[in-house]
């Protein structure tokens, strides 16, 4: 086994998982979301972009990684398959942001609440606690959960870096 961490990128509606010393990206977080679960006792994490709170309201659902219902249960699978307790888990997240502000908008515009909103119930739902999130605002981000030590690093533009 080699120790160099592998860069693991996650694209948009897409999910993966790794395991120390791996390091999951995601670029381009707006009003997407950014999900990472993390179970520190054997250094396992997975990294979820949703771009959709809710597979049930669109016909066209078969991408289960593109909203926070079905990539949520997801990734708790595929982490429990390779190790991880569900009992373990917990969660960070990012994104969620209002990219584009108009008077007058009604809540369905509001992509990105509706994503951190549902990413949070789902989380709830399932006794997985968020130790920390960067949502909202009005700017892009990327993300890096680093698998040795649940570091999530969260980067933008004009806004700086943070570990979260």
């Amino acid at each position: 086994m080699s120790s160099e961490a592998n860069i693991i990128k996650v694209g948009m509606a897409d999910l993966n998982t790794g395991k120390d010393p791996d390091i999951l990206t995601t670029l381009g977080l707006g009003s997407c979301v950014g999900i990472a679960l993390y179970d520190a006792t054997i250094k396992i994490g997975g990294l979820a972009h949703i771009m959709l709170p809710d597979s049930t309201q669109i016909k066209n659902n078969s991408n289960i990684a593109k909203f926070a219902d079905t990539a949520i249960e997801a990734l708790i699978n595929k982490l429990v398959e390779q190790g991880a307790r569900k009992s373990r888990l917990v969660a960070k997240i990012a994104g969620g942001a209002h990219m584009f502000e108009f008077k007058n908008m009604d809540d369905m515009m509001r992509i990105g609440t509706r994503n951190v909103n549902a990413v949070i119930q789902i989380l709830e739902s399932n006794n997985i606690p968020i130790l920390s999130q960067d949502t909202g605002s009005n700017y892009g981000r990327t993300v890096e959960l680093y698998t040795s030590t649940g570091i999530f690093r969260v980067k933008t533009i004009g806004h700086g870096i943070k570990e979260i």
